[in-house]
């Protein structure tokens, strides 16, 4: 069965396919400096879409999602967007941790993985 890397750099690859399932990398806002937990996390969603899309799976397909908060006390407002992203039918199984990221100006970081079929 192979094995397909999409975006791949000298570190890790953004998404890993094996069969039919994706595997994607932790996902971090572009943008982070300056911004909220909620536009992180809607950067961040919008992000897992586009790689979800590319492995040809989607969102409703995630049956595993690790998120990272820099505060758990930003639960809430993360959940805020989650919420209204992810399908109602289709929740994954979900563990939100609290985590000191690679970087101060990263408050959320989502992994996740999906099926294809």
């Amino acid at each position: 069965m192979s094995i397909d890397r999409l975006r791949p750099g000298p570190r890790m690859s953004q998404a890993v396919v094996h069969g039919d399932t994706v595997y994607l990398a932790g996902q971090v806002a572009d943008q982070a400096k300056g911004g909220s937990v909620s536009d992180q996390t809607k950067e961040i969603l919008e992000a897992i879409d586009r790689l979800l899309a590319e492995a040809g799976s989607d969102k409703t397909k995630i049956v595993s999602a690790t998120i990272y908060l820099a505060d758990i006390a930003t639960f809430a407002e993360m959940n805020a967007v989650w919420d209204g992203w992810v399908p109602a039918g289709h929740t994954p199984a979900r563990a939100t941790v609290e985590a000191r990221l690679a970087a101060p100006a990263y408050t959320v970081e989502i992994a996740c993985i999906a099926a294809r079929d």
